[in-house]
């Protein structure tokens, strides 16, 4: 089959290192790519969100499936675009990706069919919203409506950070239209656990369960990101959590998504807070989340075309999806200044040798003319080992970290142990 994955990121390169290892897979092609999915598949210069584009590629190209990675082109429709010209792809269509794209929507969703999530009201004007704030108090989490890039939440400590927060979606436009309507929630306690499932409108496969690390800085201090590092299986993610999850939280989602007319198809993220009460859901994403992804598929057995396929028609529930003993770490290699302003163009020293020891996955890269690869964005490398247990995978990732330099590199030094 001649596959096109759609995205540049470190999700996309891993989804790319899975299926290439596919035989049914003949030509790997991807939109935009990146310096590192160059070495794997055909990189096409598209905009991963421009759907007129892609389908037109992929009709002038006989592309026999396609995998749209990201949020914005999933949220923008383009899964239905290839549908409808006849061309299968992989991803929830436009009504279900609505899970992530309004988190209006979700927490509604939650309400009307009783999943567990935190006590929240919706605001479309600033005056009410900050009056709500004064009357609940802090600590409070303030959250654009709209997708923001992974930075549209705010954990604030004081009511004056959490009223400058919606100031600044509301009035200032700090994520455009995405925070034109915010969601107010009180801010839950307890460990955070994502849990990855595999959907194909009626069963649901969750994946092993992996923990990001969003801050920026080593002991959860900083600013959000769009994640530091993960690792995989959380310790945190118990058996009887893990029951209580799919009984309360995983199969009414998708039930509701199916009564509600809009089955999802596609990779269901779980964003879930561990409270003193049980397992509530923070929130959803309609895809793999990035670096979640990296560390993940790094444990995966099963050929991943099947399991997307399988999604797409309807027969997941016929598949067996093994996977890997152990755990892996993923280690995010991001530029100085990140999530704030940053440099590019940056050369990158080390990735032969870091790759001896485990895989790197790269996120913001460029591949020079003569073969040097070169930083282009914020997340620049996922650095990810897979090891015997969680402590042999963060020592391995961290080993072939020692490798690898450009100016200004910034990660964690604790992923996995915090």
């Amino acid at each position: 089959m001649n596959v096109l994955i759609v995205g540049g990121g470190g999700r996309e390169h891993a989804i790319a290192w899975a299926l290439s290892k596919s035989e049914q897979v003949e030509q790997l092609y991807c939109a935009p790519g990146n310096g590192g999915i160059a070495a794997l598949a055909q990189c096409v210069p598209l905009s991963a969100t421009d759907v007129d584009g892609v389908v037109a590629w992929a009709q002038a190209h006989s592309i026999d499936f396609v995998v749209v990675a990201p949020d914005d082109p999933l949220a923008l429709g383009m899964v239905d675009a290839l549908e409808d010209a006849g061309i299968p792809a992989f991803g929830p269509r436009a009504d279900a990706a609505i899970i992530e794209a309004s988190k209006i929507f979700s927490k509604n969703l939650m309400a009307k069919y009783h999943i567990p999530t935190a006590k929240y009201q919706t605001f479309t004007e600033l005056a009410p919203a900050l009056a709500y704030i004064e009357a609940e108090g802090a600590p409070i989490v303030v959250k654009a409506d709209g997708l923001a890039l992974g930075k549209g939440v705010i954990v604030a400590q004081t009511v004056a950070e959490a009223q400058e927060a919606v100031r600044s979606m509301m009035d200032g436009r700090k994520f455009g239209q995405a925070g034109a309507r915010v969601v107010i929630e009180e801010c839950m306690t307890g460990p955070e656990v994502t849990v990855l499932a595999f959907c194909d409108g009626e069963h649901l496969v969750p994946m092993p369960s992996s923990q990001d690390h969003k801050r920026a800085f080593d002991g959860n201090q900083g600013p959000n990101t769009g994640g530091m590092g993960a690792i995989s299986p959380s310790p945190n993610y118990t058996p009887e959590v893990a029951r209580r999850c799919m009984e309360e939280i995983f199969l009414p989602t998708v039930a509701a998504l199916k009564a509600e007319g809009r089955p999802f198809q596609g990779v269901l993220y779980f964003g879930l807070m561990l409270t003193p009460d049980g397992p509530k859901v923070v929130e959803y994403n309609a895809r793999f989340g990035d670096p979640e992804c990296q560390a993940v598929l790094s444990l995966l057995e099963t050929d991943l075309l099947d399991i997307f396929l399988a999604c797409r028609n309807g027969t997941l529930d016929r598949l067996n999806i093994r996977w890997k003993d152990g755990a892996a770490c993923c280690l995010v290699l991001a530029s100085g200044g990140y999530p704030g302003s940053y440099a590019k163009g940056l050369p990158i020293t080390g990735l032969e040798d870091a790759g001896q020891q485990a895989v790197v996955f790269h996120a913001g890269t460029k591949l020079g003319d003569d073969g040097t690869v070169f930083t282009n964005g914020g997340r620049v490398l996922g650095v990810t080992a897979a090891g015997a247990d969680l402590n042999a995978a963060i020592d391995g990732a961290y080993a072939a970290v020692g490798h690898i330099h450009f100016q200004d590199m910034h990660f964690r030094t604790d992923i996995g142990r915090v």
